[in-house]
């Protein structure tokens, strides 16, 4: 009897951070991956170190999800797990400068395009399919000046329950992962801006913030990424709907 095919991975923001350390796990397990991202130079240069093919996409055109979804569908085959991990952060004060919007259209309804886009590629319902939605720990507690972001990413978890529930007969899971502090560039960036609110250096907020994590560490992305392998693997059976904490226990359910 011959080997199962390798199944077709979409990684959304697969170029840098948390979603180039799921792509690159996703591939070393055998995947035939797909990343897209907005920036040409860092999905080329991610694609070559992992051997997954590069795709443009900005996840806030529903349009253009759907076309390049099929794309990736028509070269690498039916879809067998889709991440939505594309997303920004940041905060958003009320004013001219508001990033409300950006942050939602991003984070939320990017998300959901993907997601829609990808259900008429994935594979036969006689064969497992897996969704997975990059959240965050801010889903579930609030932060002063990241109303964009908390809502978002709340939001995923509802996106989440519903697809879980809309997709179950056709043999496709859905979960979510919610992360605290990782160690990527936007944490760096998140921590630039409470060190200059503070009036501290990045490495006094650094401290702070984890002093208030119980292992008082930061996530690798490599941690997410090993997640996600198991949630899309055989051995996570019966699991759909859920979200997932992966925080240190910074926030404790």
């Amino acid at each position: 009897m011959s080997p199962p095919a390798p199944r077709v991975a979409v990684v959304t923001g697969g170029a840098t951070g948390i979603g180039l350390a799921i792509a690159r796990r996703l591939a070393a397990d055998g995947a035939r991956v797909a990343i897209t991202g907005r920036r040409a130079d860092r999905l080329e240069s991610a694609a070559a170190e992992i051997g997954a093919r590069p795709y443009r996409l900005d996840v806030r055109e529903e349009s253009s999800c759907r076309d390049t979804i099929a794309r990736i569908a028509a070269d690498l085959g039916r879809i067998g797990v889709v991440v939505a991990n594309a997303g920004i952060g940041g905060a958003n004060w009320p004013g001219p400068n508001d990033r409300f919007r950006e942050i939602v259209a991003t984070n939320l309804d990017g998300t959901y395009f993907t997601l829609r886009a990808a259900i008429p590629h994935l594979v036969d319902r006689s064969e497992r399919a897996d969704l997975v939605v990059v959240s965050s720990v801010l889903a579930k507690i609030g932060i002063p000046g990241y109303t964009g972001y908390c809502a978002a990413k709340t939001g995923l978890l509802g996106l989440t329950r519903a697809l879980a529930l809309e997709l179950a007969t056709r043999n496709v899971f859905v979960n979510a992962v919610c992360p605290g502090w990782v160690d990527t560039d936007m944490a760096e960036s998140g921590l630039r801006g409470i060190a200059a609110a503070m009036g501290v250096s990045v490495e006094e907020a650094r401290k702070e913030a984890m002093s208030r994590v119980p292992l008082g560490r930061m996530s690798r992305p490599e941690d997410v990424a090993a997640l996600v392998a198991w949630l899309v693997s055989p051995e996570c059976v019966g699991m759909t709907g859920q979200s997932i904490d992966l925080n240190n226990g910074s926030f404790l359910e």
